[in-house]
């Protein structure tokens, strides 16, 4: 009887060793975030901005609130039919109006990149002639120099390497990283490290992963990308998401109080602010709409902060206002679950 229940004991403890690895495994794919939040805001909020200083200044806070509240993308649409498309350019003079969505997206950039990768991705230009100024975002993937983590951002270097073994990618580390893949010099990569790693080796092991792969393997917020549009229709219609945004938050003074919303269950949720004349201005600068009302072209169409007490409010200040009232439904939407075809499950 004695070896029966040795036996039945030491079978039960082999079958908890065995359960233990998938229940560290399920617990590692809860971790991650699913879900991605975008925010759209017109370029043209820079001129309302004095001198470069405060243009700068004014892009920095923009920066910092989305990255306080885990942004994934940033666009900045036209809503003056500058028709900007990339951040190549020159900036035209301070105070004067033009050139504001490709100076707003040159400096979101320049934030988000860790610091150790800006001499490599940013040469000297005028619009990033005070951004040395601005409070850092001191995002995740902002590291140290010894600061231990999973991942890391890096440049890939121009040193040979023999066929097969892969390229030297800077990691802001002391020692360079060797990754799995060959790749062009100059490219920015994501990098997860190998563990555990040989000490008196002169240089770390990496593989390469997709950008987003932080977010959703470990729930990491890895930063922010930064698109153009050249109009509000082409917010949407350049959606850079397969199967678009299904969750689409218009913000105004007009809309219906944020306190009664409910959000539905999403993947990608998008939220689009309007200038110093409302998202009305958008809409009619846009030669794709033929719409007048705003809130036709959104899911729902959101006042975020009711009895307001001041005329205004700036866009700089509607972004932390509405980010924060939208978090908490944003919190209980994500928690429905969805099938595999994205609808919710009962």
């Amino acid at each position: 009887i004695k070896l029966l229940k040795k036996l039945e004991k030491q079978r039960m403890q082999e079958l908890a060793a065995k359960e233990q690895p998938e229940k560290e495994e399920e617990q590692k794919e809860d971790k991650g975030r699913h879900y991605t939040l975008s925010v759209a805001l017109p370029g043209s909020i820079l001129n309302n901005a004095q001198s470069l200083e405060l243009r700068t200044y004014l892009a920095g806070q923009i920066a910092r609130a989305c990255a306080i509240f885990c942004v994934d993308e940033i666009i900045v649409f036209d809503e003056h039919g500058e028709d900007a498309k990339s951040v190549e350019g020159e900036f035209s003079g301070i105070g004067k109006k033009g050139k504001a969505c490709v100076q707003l997206a040159r400096i979101l950039q320049y934030l988000e990149c860790p610091q150790y990768l800006r001499k490599s991705f940013f040469p000297k230009h005028e619009d990033l002639q005070f951004a040395g100024l601005l409070n850092p975002l001191d995002s995740p993937h902002h590291m140290r120099v010894d600061e231990d983590s999973q991942y890391r951002e890096g440049v890939v270097l121009d040193r040979p390497t023999k066929p097969g073994r892969g390229s030297f990618v800077n990691c802001g580390m002391r020692k360079e990283v060797r990754i799995d893949k060959q790749l062009d010099p100059g490219l920015r990569v994501t990098v997860r490290l190998e563990e555990p790693q040989n000490p008196d080796s002169k240089v770390r092991q990496g593989t390469v992963v997709s950008s987003h792969h932080p977010r959703t393997a470990s729930g990491l917020y890895w930063g922010y990308s930064v698109r153009l549009a050249s109009c509000l229709s082409a917010v949407f219609s350049e959606c850079p998401f397969k199967e678009g945004y299904d969750l689409s938050i218009g913000t105004s003074e007009r809309g219906c109080s944020v306190d009664q919303a409910s959000l539905p269950s999403f993947r990608h949720a998008l939220v689009v602010f309007g200038g110093l004349q409302g998202l009305e201005a958008g809409v009619d600068a846009d030669p794709n709409l033929e719409v007048t009302d705003p809130s036709v072209l959104f899911d729902f169409y959101l006042n975020t902060c009711p009895s307001q007490g001041s005329r205004t409010i700036r866009t700089e200040e509607a972004l932390l206002i509405s980010l924060s009232s939208l978090r908490p439904h944003i919190e209980e939407a994500v928690k429905t679950p969805r099938d595999s075809q994205g609808k919710e499950k009962p």
